[in-house]
């Protein structure tokens, strides 16, 4: 059971992320991911409770998600509403740089609904530095999504096989992982 002021935090859910640029090595999984961030948000907004839209504005002009290039923006499915707070970062992580858990603390919210992209890189990053910080946090293993990538040794591992080590990476130490079943 969730608090009722656990937050939803939402990360670089940008039109960034559908570049074919980043689907080289093959495809994404979770191609659902999008649809259950806008079931999320829209239970979150219907309780009336917080969400945290995180957009990442590279610096660097070679990044997608350079600040001021066409993917900047969010996607249509986590379009924030006025109200609703925007944290903007540099890095991977959402709360290096930022005041992202100043206002957490000032709200007193505790528990961390997160999903987004990419899962094994933003999002861990992020999960990793919320649970070091103490917050309760739940990732949503349906609302996050990655790419295929190569490992060190050079072996091409699928979408789902990234994800699911990401997953299993923080799971238990760092968050709960959960479906969004298990939270609608």
């Amino acid at each position: 059971m969730l608090q009722s002021a656990a937050a939803l935090v939402i990360i670089d859910l940008q039109k960034a992320i559908d570049h074919p640029g980043w689907a080289e090595q093959g495809p994404r999984n979770n191609p659902d991911a999008e649809a259950v961030v806008a079931r999320l948000l829209a239970a979150w907004r219907a309780a009336g409770r917080p969400v945290f839209h995180i957009r990442h504005d590279s610096a660097d002009w070679r990044s997608t998600y350079h600040a001021d290039g066409p993917g900047s923006g969010f996607k249509p499915e986590a379009m924030p509403r006025p109200g609703e707070t925007v944290i903007v970062k540099r890095v991977h992580n959402a709360f290096l740089g930022t005041d992202l858990e100043a206002r957490l603390r000032a709200a007193g919210i505790a528990t961390l609904v997160v999903a987004g992209v990419i899962t094994n890189n933003s999002v861990e990053t992020t999960v990793r530095m919320a649970g070091d910080l103490g917050f309760d946090v739940r990732l949503v293993e349906d609302g996050c999504f990655t790419f295929a990538r190569r490992d060190h040794a050079g072996r091409l591992r699928s979408a789902d096989e990234v994800h699911a080590m990401s997953l299993a990476n923080l799971d238990g130490e760092y968050c709960t992982v959960v479906r969004a079943a298990d939270l609608l």
